[in-house]
């Protein structure tokens, strides 16, 4: 059988990391890389082995033989790519943001429906082995009914105020950071692991630097001052659709938290924590017995979370296989020709994209009114 034929765009972080994890299914070959120059481009893809490069992505676009593009660009270029994506006729895979704002989500998300095209976003996080096992504990009843979900998602990587990145930009990254760049992943966990929406928010976002030193392109060891007008870290209450209610904090300047996601939920029977950077354990809480811990092991995962995990207990599964469980999942959904309209797909979709880009809207709108505000969509 050939194999699918597949096109990045984006040579930063993410992008390589797509090229990885794709690689890593067997039945997907990389064939081109787009970015903002052809010599970025090429010298990305010789450092990939990749055989095409491209200094402009339209040109990729026009290769009949490319059936999926990834857009790994910054946020502010997800819209304008994804639509272009689509009216080629190309199955896309968008990291999130899916837009900028709720408004340009939604005309994605009817546009790909129109085009009958398997669109995907990445929220890679669901996709942990043990994510998906308490995904299953919780809709068997295991923890009993769950009242209340918290946690948080912190960082430390722009903790001082040299630390600079294109994110900070809102012209480049958009009017919200920490909650558009994590806080969205700490909700897409939680809403998949529960099966419970997010209604209502209340935001409080918080900025740590106002003024971050810039370094200059003409001289390497010159800084030049920044304003900066998105948030360092915010908190968020939330109410879900079942009257369950939550709170998380998001941080990207808290010293010593690499990429600590993290949440507990609490239920009538029983309470779950999980935290992505010890991600192989899974804490349940009891009140009348020993607590337990855990471990991932696919002889004790439930039988639906099973497929998740791929190597034997104690061979701990990290951040690039939750990547490599997305890419296969979404992969093997066209590969088996399945119709979105018929086969509920088991990875994120421009549907989840679309919803938190409304509830990012939403907590942008409850800060600066300073209010509950309801989530549209």
């Amino acid at each position: 059988m050939d194999k699918i034929k597949a096109g990045v765009i984006g040579t930063g972080f993410i992008g390589p990391a797509h090229v990885e994890a794709v690689r890593r299914l067997g039945f997907v070959e990389v064939e081109a890389l787009a970015a903002s120059s052809y010599e970025k481009a090429r010298a990305k893809a010789d450092e990939l082995d990749i055989t095409h490069a491209y200094g402009n992505y339209r040109e990729m676009l026009e290769d009949p033989s490319i059936q999926v593009v990834h857009n790994c660009t910054p946020n502010y270029l997800h819209h304008e790519i994804n639509m272009e994506i689509i009216k080629a006729g190309k199955h896309v895979l968008s990291e999130k943001p899916l837009a900028v704002s709720c408004k340009e989500s939604i005309e994605l998300l009817e546009l790909a429906r129109e085009a009958k095209i398997i669109h995907g976003v990445n929220f890679n996080y669901r996709q942990f082995p043990s994510v998906q096992n308490l995904q299953r504990l919780v809709e068997n009843g295991s923890l009993g009914s769950i009242h209340l979900i918290h946690g948080s998602y912190l960082q430390d990587w722009l903790l001082y105020d040299t630390d600079y990145d294109w994110r900070l930009d809102p012209k480049l990254g958009g009017k919200t950071r920490a909650i558009a760049d994590i806080g969205s992943h700490w909700c897409d966990t939680v809403q998949f692991v529960t099966g419970k929406r997010i209604t209502a928010v209340f935001a409080d976002m918080a900025t740590v630097l106002p003024i971050r030193k810039k370094l200059t392109s003409s001289n390497p060891d010159k800084y030049e001052e920044f304003s900066v007008e998105t948030e360092d870290h915010a908190s968020v209450l939330l109410r879900f659709h079942d009257g369950t209610k939550g709170v998380f904090s998001v941080s990207q300047v808290s010293a010593g938290r690499k990429n600590r996601l993290s949440f507990e939920m609490n239920g009538t029977l029983g309470s779950a924590f999980w935290n992505q950077e010890e991600p192989e354990k899974l804490w349940v809480g009891h009140r009348e017995k020993p607590n337990d811990l855990l471990l991932a092991d696919s002889t004790l995962f439930t039988p639906e979370a099973r497929s998740s995990i791929h190597h034997p207990g104690g061979h701990n599964e990290g951040w690039p296989d939750a990547l490599k469980n997305m890419m296969l999942n979404f992969y093997t959904y066209i590969k088996e020709g399945k119709d979105p309209a018929k086969d509920k797909p088991n990875f994120a979709t421009f549907e989840d994209g679309h919803a938190s880009m409304c509830l990012i809207d939403a907590i942008l709108e409850s800060h600066q009114q300073e209010k509950w505000v309801q989530v549209k969509g």
